[in-house]
């Protein structure tokens, strides 16, 4: 294992050596989310010599803004999706067991009303079949008291009871930098804002690629065996073919666990379509989500949550949960992700497959589809049908995506078991680094959050951060869960992290400025709708049928 520190002096001296650099890579990944990073990591762990490009930051796109789900697919059940679902909990119960920490059993819980359609026998015959596939009976029907105990607020009026059945969660963003960067630990390369242009055709065994540092307009050109195009709701733009993709927007609200609490997770039918909703504790906070609506905007600008959007979330809540009189002014933060659905020409993007496809391209393979529970099967697909194009390799799926780090917490500063456990899975054989880094005061949690002041430290130090919003959005979620982005805490952000970037005070204040724009436009709710629907201030909001069924319309 190779002892790297991936700061800005390492990136331009990997720069430097690309230009250099006349032997073919056996491997060009072009896209840093999910997808790339498990082949990426499959294949370094292969003994193959791989280089991983990603044209804005890691996870930037669909693999930060996800549910924050690892999870099998209740619902792929209803429209007989069995194998995708058998093969999502299958991946779920090993990273499981492979990631803890990182990827931890989530208790879901599902309400049963007088009436309510599909009623009890339906949600449990899913369930029993969701239990067999996981060889494990573990959902249970709990009373009206039970039930009521599990998820407090919940209206009653018609409450029968409900059901408990068992997922897993995870940092998406966390889960993509760690296979990345435990890849580079065993000998891949990989760079951020380098953008791929289109592969040249092939010749002599050998594709061509010109990529782009988007940080200084440098320019190269790279040779090899085989190029993957994992650049997910971007696919169709770097492969030669028909145009196979319906790009799909799924957006999400944040609240402080205390306005809207969330012991245990919950799926929430909407009152208007019965598109079932998640609402589930994650970092501290409680999220709701998703939607899932056609995406029309521009790939290279971040999706926003729109007006429509968030008034159809709502109202989820408000049916469901009266009594906290929740108002848009309860919503701490949001995110909005495009997944990359292969289109089926369904009129419902609900009933679009979220399965994989691979299409080879005379030695570009594209990968693309599929969802971030079964990003390893993804893996080990492409790879057996790209093992023409490569050196002798024997593809085994024996070993583990990732091995929980052995850790010295015995000669470390005293931390929580729950501290340990969640350090040692975001940040794998760097925890003790991360822990040692620490100053004064930095292992404490940054308030309302369950994030260290010392993940901003390391992060700034060793994980390739470019901009401000690497740190904040992806490296850590803070800018997701504390009020305004963070903005009150701007004074520490900078003493912990601005010398460790090697910024200016000019620079930090550019970033700051970057930054606070980009929340603003994406991360928090349409400026449109604070002028319009009534705040916590006002009377309790009202939500016209005409407003909330843009769903179901489409």
């Amino acid at each position: 294992m190779e002892n790297h520190s991936f700061n800005q002096t390492w990136r331009e001296g990997f720069w430097q050596e690309l230009n250099d650099d006349t032997q073919p890579w056996d491997m060009i990944v072009v896209g840093g989310g999910i997808t790339g990073a498990g082949i990426f990591r499959e294949a370094v762990r292969l003994g193959l010599r791989v280089l991983l490009l990603e044209q804005k930051d890691y996870s930037w796109g669909t693999s930060s803004r996800s549910s924050k789900l690892v999870h099998g697919g209740l619902r792929y059940l209803k429209d007989g999706h069995v194998f995708l679902t058998r093969d999502s909990i299958v991946e779920r119960q090993r990273l499981m067991r492979e990631c803890p920490g990182l990827v931890e059993h989530l208790n879901f819980l599902i309400s049963l009303y007088e009436g309510q359609k599909p009623g009890r026998w339906t949600f449990q015959a899913g369930l029993l079949i969701y239990d067999l596939l996981a060889s494990r009976l573990q959902h249970q029907h709990l009373d009206k008291q039970d039930f009521l105990l599990s998820a407090p607020h919940l209206k009653e009026e018609g409450l029968q009871g409900g059901l408990r059945y068992g997922d897993a969660r995870t940092d998406d963003s966390r889960l993509v930098l760690r296979l990345i960067f435990e890849g580079m630990r065993d000998g891949g390369r990989a760079l951020n804002y380098v953008r791929a242009e289109k592969p040249e055709p092939r010749v002599d065994g050998i594709t061509a690629v010109t990529v782009r540092d988007r940080r200084t307009d440098r320019v190269c050109r790279l040779q090899a065996r085989v190029v993957v195009n994992a650049t997910g709701a971007w696919a169709d733009r770097l492969r030669n073919g028909e145009k196979r993709l319906r790009p799909l927007r799924g957006s999400h609200l944040v609240f402080h666990a205390w306005r809207v609490p969330a012991p245990q997770a919950m799926t929430i039918l909407h009152p208007d379509d019965q598109r079932p909703l998640f609402l589930l504790p994650w970092e501290g906070a409680t999220i709701l989500g998703t939607t899932d609506v056609d995406h029309s905007g521009n790939l290279d600008t971040e999706a926003a949550v729109t007006a429509e959007e968030v008034r159809y979330m709502m109202k989820v809540l408000e049916v469901n949960f009266p009594k906290l009189n929740l108002t848009i002014d309860d919503i701490v933060a949001s995110w909005s992700g495009v997944r990359p659905v292969i289109s089926s020409g369904a009129a419902d993007p609900s009933k679009e497959s979220r399965d994989h496809a691979v299409w080879d391209d005379d030695g570009v393979m594209t990968i693309t589809g599929g969802k971030l529970t079964t990003f390893r099967k993804m893996a080990f697909d492409l790879l057996h049908k790209a093992k023409h194009y490569l050196p002798p390799i024997q593809i085994d799926k024996t070993p583990p995506v990732m091995v929980p780090p052995e850790v010295p917490w015995d000669r470390l500063p005293p931390l929580s078991q729950a501290v340990r456990r969640r350090l040692g899975g975001r940040y794998g054989l760097c925890t003790e680094a991360l822990v040692r880094a620490a100053e004064d005061g930095e292992l404490d949690l940054v308030s309302g959050t369950e994030t260290l002041w010392a993940e901003l430290r390391w992060a700034a130090r060793d994980e390739q951060v470019v901009h401000l919003d690497d740190l904040l959005l992806r490296r850590t979620r803070l800018g997701l869960l504390l009020e305004q982005g963070g903005a009150a805490h701007e004074a520490r952000f900078a003493a912990i992290c601005q010398a460790e970037l090697g910024w200016s005070e000019a620079r930090w204040r550019d970033e700051w400025r970057r930054y606070r724009d980009i929340w603003t436009k994406y991360y928090s709710i349409p400026d449109a709708l604070r002028a319009t629907e009534p705040t916590a201030a006002k009377a309790k909001a009202s939500v016209t049928e005409q407003e909330v069924s843009f769903h179901a319309s489409r």
